[in-house]
């Protein structure tokens, strides 16, 4: 069996979570709920965007596509996982464990190019508010787009391709509900040296770029906005900003720990718990977030209220 190439295995084996029946009812129903809500919020927000003419602006276009690839990211894992829950043996195949390895990191590469997008479109708007509309055009908007979309795309491409190259022999477990990086590396019995090394060049290159240019827009944001004189002014400056760098720190806190983290003293436990939550809970959060904090969006929620409102009255 040494040396034995994955691409000879037929299937992986997922741990997924308790054994316990009680307890796994419980985070069924748990999960279950996080994805509908996940589904449904992100959903709401995309069809609001696209529906009043008033929202769109850059800043709505990103965001737009934020809870896009949020239902693809959660959806990457989620219904595979909800489906194992009563599963006596939880199976994946070789080529669905490439995939949804595959999607998961695209997805997750994509957001944090599209987080580092919006981050620029906050400082253009704050710091060059009479320049915004030419320095985010439409056609400048569509780019950024793209290109995140592409650089998820290679990302996920360079991963998979990086892992999947490893070979596989004896067990076919994985400690995890999903196939995640760090649970198929331990599971490796190849040397993992270049793999860890060519993960750290990865996650360095898309998430360490996209949080320096986070950074240095907030950088100049923070400059602009003191320059202020009225307290009001700022305040607004700063509530602007405030939805979309609760979702950075978020998702980047998370994310980065997860891929970098040494694995000595680790628990794939804690693993499992990390995951949950950049996998899961954030991009339940992401449109709950920008939904409470942002005006404009809740205007157009009421205004969609009182149209069904109005509809219904006039029905016989």
């Amino acid at each position: 069996m040494v040396g034995k190439n994955i691409s000879i295995m037929t299937n992986f084996i997922l741990l997924g979570f308790s054994e316990h029946l009680e307890l796994q009812i419980v985070l069924f129903v748990l999960f279950l709920g996080i994805y509908l809500m996940t589904l449904a919020w992100n959903l709401v927000l995309i069809i609001l965007i696209r529906m009043e003419s008033h929202l769109h602006s850059p800043m709505y276009f990103f965001l737009g596509n934020l809870s896009f690839v949020d239902i693809f990211y959660t959806s990457c894992v989620a219904p595979k996982m909800l489906c194992d829950f009563f599963k006596k043996q939880k199976t994946i195949s070789f080529v669905g464990c490439a995939a949804q390895f595959f999607f998961f990191i695209e997805m997750g590469a994509t957001e944090c190019c599209l987080l580092a997008a919006m981050a620029y479109d906050r400082y253009a708007a704050i710091s060059n508010p009479l320049l915004y509309t030419a320095i985010m055009s439409p056609t400048i908007c569509l780019g950024m787009v793209i290109t995140a979309y592409a650089g998820g795309f290679l990302t996920g491409l360079v991963q998979t391709s990086n892992v999947f190259r490893l070979h596989f022999c004896g067990s076919r477990i994985i400690n995890h509900f999903f196939c995640d990086l760090p649970p198929l590396l331990l599971l490796s019995c190849s040397r993992t040296f270049f793999s860890q090394v060519v993960n750290f060049l990865v996650v360095c290159a898309v998430g360490g770029t996209s949080a320096v240019v986070v950074l240095i827009s907030y950088g100049y944001i923070i400059a602009a906005v003191m320059k202020i004189h009225s307290t009001k002014g700022r305040a607004k400056a700063f509530n602007t900003c405030a939805s979309h760098l609760t979702t950075v720190i978020l998702f980047y806190a998370s994310g980065l720990f997860s891929y970098l983290h040494s694995s000595a003293g680790y628990s794939q436990d804690q693993d499992k718990v990390i995951a949950i939550f950049y996998g899961a809970v954030i991009p339940m959060l992401n449109p709950i977030i920008y939904s409470l904090r942002n005006k404009e969006i809740k205007d157009a929620l009421k205004k969609i209220k009182e149209r069904k409102k109005h509809v219904i009255s006039l029905c016989p």
